[in-house]
């Protein structure tokens, strides 16, 4: 027996209300509850809906209830969480990080922030490139331990020139004394002076740059000069 079985003087309401829900491109708790008072009063009293069906029917109707309530209090959810996300994340406004860096930026008299993350001691090699891909500093450091080191770049060229303003990508590169890779990556700092919300995945604006927080290893209160 097929799960709404009517006699022909239903059929045309029936139809209706599918047509209905097929325009509306989903059967919401009110169309179902129609389309089960359709086929009620429209059974054939020869071969009415037997018990059981009648229960699934029912079984459906309210776990489409409670599944159209479990999606609006989700949707809740996810609002409360979001607006909890960008409170949270614009209270980093003003403090220093460090993250995961492909680049570093460089500014006219500062000292830029460039250090690594070693796994194991090695010997890293730090290679830094303008815009155009073209390498303006290679530095090698022998017997490193593991952990964090500072690479020490000031900011010049392999001829001692300073470089002018710009971002510069940077590559790590370490291997250990017999010769096998290990594991290094490029770490960066700076200030946080903003946030961007474009996209709708918050990241921080640090120079020029704009730092995804998946990528922020530490977060400390600025460092202040006391005056005497």
């Amino acid at each position: 027996m097929e799960l709404y079985p009517v006699s022909s003087s239903g059929s045309a309401t029936t139809s209706n209300a599918s047509n209905t829900s097929a325009a509306q491109n989903e059967l919401g708790k009110d169309a179902f509850l129609k389309l089960l008072t359709a086929q009620l009063a429209n059974q054939d009293p020869l071969e009415p809906v037997d018990n059981q069906a009648f229960i699934a029917q029912l079984a459906q109707f309210s776990s489409l209830e409670q599944l159209q309530g479990m999606s609006s209090r989700l949707d809740s959810l996810l609002l409360a969480t979001t607006s909890s996300t960008q409170l949270n994340t614009a209270s980093l406004v003003g403090k220093d990080v460090t993250f995961q860096a492909s680049s570093v930026e460089v500014t006219e008299g500062v000292t830029p922030k460039l250090q690594a993350e070693v796994a194991a001691p090695a010997t890293v090699t730090a290679l830094i490139q303008d815009a155009s891909g073209t390498p303006v500093r290679t530095m090698v450091l022998t017997a490193q331990a593991a952990g964090s080191l500072d690479l020490g770049w000031d900011g010049k060229d392999g001829d001692g020139n300073a470089l002018p303003t710009g971002t510069y990508s940077v590559s790590i590169s370490a291997r250990a004394a017999d010769g096998s890779s290990v594991d290094a990556q490029a770490i960066s700092g700076g200030t946080v002076q903003g946030i961007s919300y474009a996209g709708g995945t918050p990241a921080l604006l640090i120079g020029s740059s704009q730092v995804q927080l998946s990528d922020v290893l530490t977060v400390r209160q600025p460092t202040t000069t006391q005056s005497s």
